[in-house]
């Protein structure tokens, strides 16, 4: 069996960044020093003219951005997702949100996954921060390939974006002829006795969960959420008529992300159980990646579980 390709989505987008400035001369590109690690690099090394190293200084680096932007120039800023969503929360609420402009922020090193680094570096609230922020787009793609797509997609769209990317190399999950619609969830297995909704970096565990389930007589369908706001209320209704029973799976604190944001669907449309699979309002802290998302139980086992607990209580 050949060996399933690895590709962090930080190097996705630092990629399509590089790939895009060769047809679109129209945008630049923002850092906080730390282009090597965000892998903004790749396009400071082929387009050093249009490319600005802000310092350590976030919040500047946002206002600047804003600026520029209010000109009619679109502009991508970068930074670990610890330091673009939260310590500049201020300037992009109140100078990208607010004013709704055309920047694309591209928040790498998110989630539990960023490992040695710790819990002063592992954004968990990343996801319930942005989706606050009147008109934002928020987006947690699963692979190279939907990492990629979310970023050409940014670039067509009207308003803020926030990007969501990760520092460890995950499954490529998608082949080429893959379709990426902002606001759109995609259906990857079908199922009638529960669904399994994921984003991100547990897409390729809610996988592995099906494979369990199937083997265990369980049809669970699967549906990849990659646009956390504007969600996709039709698919996850649908899901909630058809399934009677959900479960949610993130890298993500379970307060405020994907897991909220689909319990508010289904609270307002169509009650069923929902459980959701994060981190239980905790902190992380250092330790190597996969080790990290074993003990906060972010493995197909887990989705397992609560899959099941999700079936039982549909069924009282």
């Amino acid at each position: 069996m050949s060996e399933v390709k690895k590709i962090a989505t930080r190097e996705s987008f630092g990629n399509a960044l590089a790939e895009l400035a060769k047809t679109n001369e129209d945008f630049i590109v923002m850092d906080a020093d730390l282009s090597a690690a965000t892998k903004t690099g790749i396009f400071k090394k082929q387009f050093p003219e249009r490319f600005y190293n802000c310092g350590i200084a976030e919040q500047n680096m946002v206002s600047i951005a804003a600026g520029i932007a209010a000109t009619g120039k679109r502009v991508v800023v970068s930074s670990f997702a610890m330091f673009a969503a939260g310590r500049a929360y201020e300037q992009v609420r109140n100078s990208i949100g607010y004013p709704h402009l055309n920047v694309i922020i591209g928040a790498t090193h998110a989630g539990i996954s960023v490992g040695e680094d710790g819990a002063t570096h592992q954004c968990l609230e990343d996801l319930a921060l942005m989706r606050t922020i009147p008109g934002m787009t928020v987006i947690n793609p699963a692979d190279d390939t939907e990492a990629k797509a979310a970023v050409y997609a940014a670039f067509e769209h009207d308003g803020p974006v926030y990007i969501r990317f990760g520092r460890l190399a995950v499954p490529v999950i998608f082949g080429d002829d893959y379709k990426f619609e902002i606001g759109k969830g995609v259906e990857l297995k079908e199922g009638n006795d529960v669904t399994i909704i994921a984003t991100g970096l547990l897409v390729d565990e809610a996988l592995k969960a099906y494979e369990i389930l199937n083997q265990e007589g369980i049809s669970a369908r699967i549906i990849n959420m990659p646009t956390i706001k504007p969600i996709d209320r039709d698919i996850i209704v649908k899901a909630a008529k058809e399934t009677g029973a959900i479960v949610t799976a993130e890298e993500h604190s379970v307060i405020g992300g994907l897991g909220s944001a689909v319990s508010e669907v289904v609270g307002e449309e169509c009650p069923v159980p929902v459980l959701r699979l994060g981190v239980n309002d905790t902190f992380g802290y250092s330790g190597p990646a996969n080790d990290l998302l074993d003990i906060f139980g972010l493995r197909a086992s887990n989705i397992v579980e609560l899959a099941k607990q999700a079936i039982a209580r549909k069924n009282k």
